[in-house]
């Protein structure tokens, strides 16, 4: 399995040591320092985890879906994060889009759409060399509040764009969720890969 960065696919790296003290002072770009990955690959260090996260496809007034940009790898996806300790998926959902977009929504505007679990799609090697197998419960939502406001450390930019353009380079575990929510919204069936 390959993971993608700007303009291209990158060779999965060798496991790296996780070494907290120099992600600590900043010398490390770790955007989750203190979560519960984080805790966990003090632990393990780069090698495979299995993460449960939320995947957010919000859509505005005009159908369009909003992307981000991420600042480590360049690519475009859809917002998006792990589970924490003592939260489900729907709580992933909604502090995912607060802290990467400065959007709130309310989880029962979150509507269930799909799953991605592919490992051929959804196994991620990050620029650190860290490496993850996701299992991400895919949201839509229509209604949110706030100003977009992208969290600096973790995405460069963010833009609504229509969901048969997106921006590139796109994220493929972001194509296969839009695949898979065209299918939704042609079936009204839960979509799972």
């Amino acid at each position: 399995m390959t993971a993608w960065a700007a303009g291209g696919p990158v060779p999965r790296a060798a496991p790296v040591p996780y070494d907290g003290a120099r992600a600590a002072k900043g010398e490390v770009q770790v955007g989750y320092v203190g979560s519960y990955v984080w805790s966990l690959r003090r632990v393990v260090g780069s090698r495979l985890l299995l993460v449960p996260g939320a995947q957010v496809l919000l859509r505005d007034d005009e159908g369009r879906v909003l992307f981000q940009q991420r600042a480590d790898s360049g690519v475009w996806e859809l917002p998006a994060g792990a589970c924490e300790e003592d939260g489900d998926f729907a709580d992933a959902a909604v502090r995912e889009l607060a802290e990467e977009t400065g959007l709130r929504v309310d989880r029962a505007d979150l509507t269930a759409f799909g799953s991605l679990s592919d490992p051929g799609v959804h196994t991620l090697t990050y620029p650190n060399g860290d490496v993850t197998h996701c299992f991400a419960l895919c949201f839509t939502a229509g209604r949110w509040s706030g100003e977009l406001s992208p969290d600096r450390d973790e995405v460069v930019r963010a833009a609504f764009h229509g969901i048969d353009d997106p921006p590139r380079p796109l994220h493929p575990p972001t194509s296969a969720v839009l695949a898979m929510f065209r299918e939704y919204r042609a079936t009204g069936r839960f979509q799972a890969r």
